[in-house]
């Protein structure tokens, strides 16, 4: 069985993938969205389904595709590690940056908040006794 990175490797496997987050579809709303061939759409939707991407349920003559979360989460998990190779990287950058800032009072300062501090990313760590 392919894994799951080389499942949504193939970009009209994607775009099935984008349609489907916001609401399930039947394969007559993915070929005219995605202007592809029903016999396409078919073949893609058999291995997402297959893989656990996907499942249809039926509604009267048509067959809706939805998301299963099983195969995403997988990949969320493996790219949890990365997240955290990230983020510690931009957190040094930060610390560098604030180190290099006041350690040159000359230099233009960074855009400033309401509240006269400067605004911090997501992955910035707050000063000692700074508080939210």
């Amino acid at each position: 069985m392919e894994s799951v990175f080389e499942i949504i490797a193939e970009p009209n496997r994607r775009a099935i993938l984008s349609l489907l987050v916001s609401s399930q579809q039947s394969v007559g709303e993915i070929e005219r969205q995605l202007r592809m061939p029903q016999p396409t759409v078919s073949k893609h939707l058999r291995v997402l389904r297959e893989a656990g991407f996907v499942e249809s349920t039926v509604d009267a003559q048509r067959r809706l595709y939805r998301l299963k979360p099983g195969p995403f989460q997988e990949m969320d998990a493996w790219l949890e590690q990365f997240r955290r190779f990230w983020s510690d990287h931009v957190d040094a950058l930060e610390r560098h940056l604030d180190r290099r800032e006041r350690s040159s009072p000359t230099r233009a300062t960074p855009a400033k908040s309401k509240t006269g501090k400067r605004q911090r990313g997501p992955n910035r760590e707050r000063d000692k006794g700074e508080t939210k």
